[in-house]
């Protein structure tokens, strides 16, 4: 029914829809059930960040879920009236495009509450409209997404270990140190993956700990909403964000289905999924060697302490990688390529790639440090040592041209910048350190045998005594 229809026969029109929404001023009245809200921030380095308002979590009568936004001018007029669960109407708003990182809804329009809005509380509850719905995902679609920044999903597991305790013990969570409360580490079992570790942080690891602590029986099934996914040391990992809610057993229908699941599977609950193994022991090199020839292909982690004897000199110490996801950048016509984000002007930093020989009591092998691991050995990080390369070779790639005459200038040979290898390496020889090894799939084949080092994404390749073919990649 159209507005000047609704006047002449003293009806209201019927609520709009998000679907039905378009950019810029709107003047309708608009009904949803507010599902969840929380403070809007910039981060600041070193800071807590600053304030910018309050952001709202919505759907409709059709099911479909919009972001809300209220600016921190208006935050005192409206924060009171705000309560999870309920249903409002809102007329007179501001429709404008979504951010462009972290999106937590399909829908690509934000909802934001101008000075000429009017937010009502509706007192009696519409059951058409729903109470929660969820965009669960799977461990391949974490995978796929990892590191993009983009839309945040939802999460649904059993659990392994809490705050590295395993469930029969009943951990005790709530603290009052300050310092230790903003996370707990959960090791979460997929359905359909690997056991794959999430930390919680801030308001939602407080959450988890007083629901944890509150259940009468241990709980087992957890969901996480808006989860990012993300690698660390080569492994991915998932992390909650400001607008995460955890729920537990029997709290949401995803929750129940899935522990109904449990109860018809019960033998998984005592089982960790063969694609992954987190190991906890420390092992000499001899001893992951052997764990690779007797196992199955899956994925294991081990701790290996080794001694810094030699750095390899003649490569190439850094590579260039996109900032946001850190792979390698291709060379475009005019500007730098990423392979995994498909960002066609990408920026560049320098990531660490140095080789060290390094040895135990019985064999010796080449460890290869990636990414951010260098600055866990040294001290310093990559940019601190290669911001200079990084413009020029940022040009070159860039500029066939330039690159083109210089190679000319050069008697036809290829140009080259040679950036030396920094002294912090060089006064790593002779160091014993502690390194988080990973056996991945490619280590079980016949002519490579290889070790991911998980922490810090450090990779190395290493030979043995009994086989110099034998290699490993420390992460």
């Amino acid at each position: 029914m159209s507005k000047e229809a609704a006047i002449r026969t003293g009806e209201s029109s019927p609520p709009l829809l998000f679907r039905q929404v378009s950019p810029g001023p709107g003047d309708s009245t608009m009904q949803f059930r507010l599902l969840h809200f929380w403070d809007a921030r910039k981060n600041v380095k070193g800071g807590p960040g600053i304030l910018l308002g309050i952001e709202l979590l919505l759907i409709d009568a059709e099911g479909t879920v919009a972001q809300g936004f209220i600016g921190q001018n208006r935050r005192n007029q409206y924060e009171k009236e705000l309560k999870r669960g309920m249903i409002y109407t809102l007329t007179n708003y501001y429709a404008s495009n979504n951010k462009v990182m972290y999106h937590v809804a399909d829908q690509r329009l934000v909802i934001c509450i101008s000075h000429a809005s009017e937010l009502r509380k509706v007192e009696e509850d519409i059951e058409a409209i729903l109470t929660e719905r969820f965009r669960i995902h799977s461990f391949a679609d974490f995978e796929a997404n990892c590191d993009l920044r983009g839309d945040l999903h939802d999460v649904v597991g059993h659990l392994k270990l809490v705050d590295g305790h395993p469930l029969h013990q009943r951990p005790v969570l709530c603290i009052k140190d300050d310092s230790a409360s903003r996370k707990v580490l959960v090791h979460l079992q997929l359905k359909d993956g690997p056991v794959i570790n999430f930390y919680l942080w801030d308001e939602a690891a407080e959450n988890f700990r007083v629901k944890f602590d509150a259940c009468a029986d241990t709980p087992t099934v957890l969901l996480v909403t808006t989860v990012n996914p993300k690698r660390l040391g080569g492994k991915l990992c998932l992390s909650s964000m400001s607008s995460s809610r955890v729920f537990f057993d029997e709290e949401v229908d995803p929750t129940k289905e899935y522990l109904a699941w449990l109860a018809t599977n019960p033998s998984v609950t005592s089982l960790v999924n063969p694609v992954e193994v987190v190991k906890a022991e420390t092992l000499t090199i001899g001893e992951i060697a052997a764990f690779i020839k007797r196992q199955p292909a899956q994925v294991a982690y081990f701790d290996c302490i080794a001694t810094i004897d030699d750095v390899k000199l003649g490569t190439e110490w850094y590579y260039i990688a996109c900032k946001d996801c850190q792979t390698k950048l291709n060379r475009g016509p005019t500007t730098l390529l990423c392979p995994k984000c498909g960002n066609e002007n990408a920026t560049a930093v320098a990531n660490y790639r140095v080789e060290l020989s390094v040895y135990d009591n019985d064999e010796q092998c080449t460890f290869i440090i990636l990414g951010d691991a260098g600055k866990d050995l040294t001290g310093r990080k990559e940019t601190e040592l290669s911001d200079a390369y990084v413009q020029v070779m940022v040009f070159l790639m860039i500029n066939e041209n330039f690159y083109n005459l210089h190679t000319y200038e050069n008697g036809g040979d290829e140009a080259e910048i040679e950036v030396p290898l920094p002294q912090c390496f060089i006064d790593a020889i002779g160091q014993t350190k502690k390194f988080r090894i990973k056996v991945a799939h490619y280590n079980f084949t016949s002519t490579r045998l290889s070790l991911t080092r998980q922490q810090d994404s450090l990779s190395s390749r290493v030979t043995t005594k009994e086989s110099p073919t034998q290699d490993a990649t420390r992460n």
